[in-house]
């Protein structure tokens, strides 16, 4: 016959068994809402935490796709970048003590100046180390938006199109209209010029050049080239990208 204290014994046991599984059951709860937020913002927002590494550095990953929103909402079958989505989320990456570091993809067609260049002034006034890798085009305002990083990548088969400014809509023509337009194109070419190795006259020069692109004004660059006017750092690719930024934040310095 079992004593009362062994009858005690063995409920007791049997109740932090079922805590134990209790424990195991919301663990593993909460790691499949961490995986569907995880899976959310890659299929949304096209984020995601690269935190698998060997270095145990946490390198938030940030896709720059398609067309720069702005302002104005585009189809929904555009491939769109939105501004709003991108601007609070480079801000919570300089906030958070977790994540070390901020890696960019990018291939985009240009997009709203404005909103382009928000977020290029986000990225480059960052604490925090920042690589770029430019896949398949850099486009138009997606020129700023490459060189914001602290290092660029760029992979051999991807462009880059230089060109002027242009305005969509009714353009009235007095001095006032173009003197703002001179203005805008100031601003793209003085911050490409101090986030690159490029000078003022040449990026300008491969604005307005009238060989390349037919019935249009401007350049395209095909990977080395951009390394060659040394508006890009180096050619290489997600290797090569993810290499540098944990160099970097072994370093704990910026370029």
């Amino acid at each position: 016959m079992q004593s009362a204290a062994c009858k005690e014994d063995f409920k007791d046991d049997g109740n932090q068994g079922k805590k134990n599984d209790k424990d195991a059951q919301e663990k593993e709860k909460v790691k499949k809402e961490n995986e569907d937020l995880k899976d959310k913002k890659i299929s949304e927002y096209g984020q995601t935490l690269l935190d698998n590494n060997r270095k145990d550095h946490k390198i938030h990953l940030l896709s720059i796709i398609g067309e720069i929103e702005g302002h104005e909402c585009l189809p929904q079958h555009n491939k769109t970048t939105k501004y709003e989505h991108v601007l609070p989320q480079l801000a919570a990456i300089e906030d958070s003590t977790e994540i070390d570091g901020l890696l960019i993809l990018i291939n985009t067609v240009g997009g709203d100046v404005e909103a382009g260049l928000a977020i290029a002034e986000m990225i480059a006034s960052l604490s925090k180390p920042t690589v770029s890798l430019v896949l398949g085009g850099s486009h138009s305002i997606g020129v700023p938006l490459a060189v914001s990083a602290d290092y660029s990548f760029i992979v051999p088969t991807a462009t880059m199109i230089i060109h002027p400014v242009r305005m969509n809509g009714t353009v009235i023509g007095v001095t006032q209209t173009f003197e703002y337009i001179e203005k805008i194109q100031h601003r793209i070419i003085k911050f490409v010029v101090e986030h690159s190795g490029i000078t003022y006259p040449d990026f300008k020069n491969l604005m307005l050049d009238t060989n390349q692109l037919a019935k249009d004004v401007g350049s395209i660059l095909v990977g080395e080239e951009t390394v060659e006017h040394k508006i890009i750092n180096e050619v290489g690719g997600i290797k090569e990208a993810l290499a540098k930024i944990n160099e970097m934040i072994d370093a704990g310095n910026r370029k």
